[in-house]
């Protein structure tokens, strides 16, 4: 899949997730097999650039790979500086989010709150692309609510105004992440226009994004939630289109290794008290097929320093 002058090296591609995809978790995912990854959603308010939370967000240091920044708000002049603030700090992809449901983001009539204007849709779009001279991209769901899928519409104008490559989450904003989702509006989307496709939305398995792949004809397959404490799903997915063979799972002694990285990783990136905080989520996320009933997680939650926490789970995989 081509985006702008960018060649992936595959077609599997890691959700932006607000608090998961941060710099240690894209970096991670790249080397077990993304063929993109997808930073966390920046606030085009500027009020917020100089937070400590923005400023992690922003910092692509050091990173390999295709940078790929994602911005969020609903006026056009402030999407735009933000997309300058951030191509001039190493992005070389700017992704547009109209896909986050959450009512703190849709409150301020961002995200996907977005669907319901085309016409503002259309000037942000715009305003973006004028701005910078990189790809931009999109990501969008299937429309406001069942009763208005204008997905398609807001395809269109996306094509129209020099988007690069639109990303389709498979729900409208009113289901949240309830439901199944549908890739009737995905195949729609691909069939009304030019440019690449993603799809995205309950991708859980090599199976499945085959399946969702030749269904919609899409581009690419976007996974999010399937990959949290599961950044090997990357390679899983990527071999099996590739191929048609499956992967073997990773030994444990693997699993260990790859949490025991992630784990440092975010120790350092974000500092000790942060670290172990943000530490604790990832965690739980590796180890809920093994830790059923959670009693190591309320033992692991309770630790308060990177080394106890380090000290803890090499204890905990050593007796398993």
């Amino acid at each position: 899949m081509q985006i702008g002058p960018y060649k992936l090296e595959n077609n599997v591609i890691v959700a932006p997730m607000a608090g998961v995809t941060d710099r240690p978790f894209r970096q991670l995912c790249r080397r077990l097999g993304a063929g993109l990854a997808v930073s966390e959603m920046l606030s085009s308010n500027p009020k917020v650039w100089n937070t400590e939370k923005s400023m992690n967000r922003m910092d692509h240091s050091g990173e390999s790979g295709i940078r790929a920044v994602q911005i969020a708000g609903a006026d056009p002049t402030l999407m735009a500086q933000a997309a300058q603030l951030n191509v001039a700090n190493g992005a070389q992809i700017v992704d547009i989010n109209m896909g986050c449901p959450a009512k703190k983001v849709n409150k301020k009539l961002a995200g996907s709150a977005l669907l319901q204007d085309p016409g503002l849709v259309e000037k942000i779009v715009k305003s973006v692309v004028n701005a910078v001279d990189v790809p931009v991209t999109l990501k969008i769901r299937t429309g406001w609510n069942t009763d208005n899928r204008n997905g398609v519409e807001i395809a269109k104008i996306a094509e129209q105004n020099g988007i690069a490559s639109l990303a389709v989450h498979g729900r409208t904003r009113a289901c949240m992440y309830k439901g199944e989702a549908e890739y009737d509006t995905i195949r729609d989307i691909k069939s009304s226009v030019s440019i690449p496709i993603v799809a995205n939305g309950d991708i859980s398995s090599p199976i499945k994004a085959k399946q969702v792949l030749d269904y919609t004809g899409a581009d690419a397959v976007m996974i999010g939630r399937a990959a949290q404490g599961r950044p090997w799903i990357f390679r899983e997915t990527a071999h099996y289109l590739q191929t048609g063979k499956f992967l073997p799972k990773p030994e444990m002694v693997e699993v260990e290794g790859i949490l025991m990285e992630h784990l440092v990783n975010l120790h350092q990136f974000y500092g000790e008290i942060m670290g172990v905080r943000i530490a604790r989520k990832h965690v739980t996320w590796y180890l809920q097929t093994h830790d059923k009933e959670g009693q190591f997680r309320r033992v692991f939650n309770a630790l308060e320093t990177a080394q106890e926490q380090v000290s803890v789970l090499n204890n905990y995989f050593q007796a398993i």
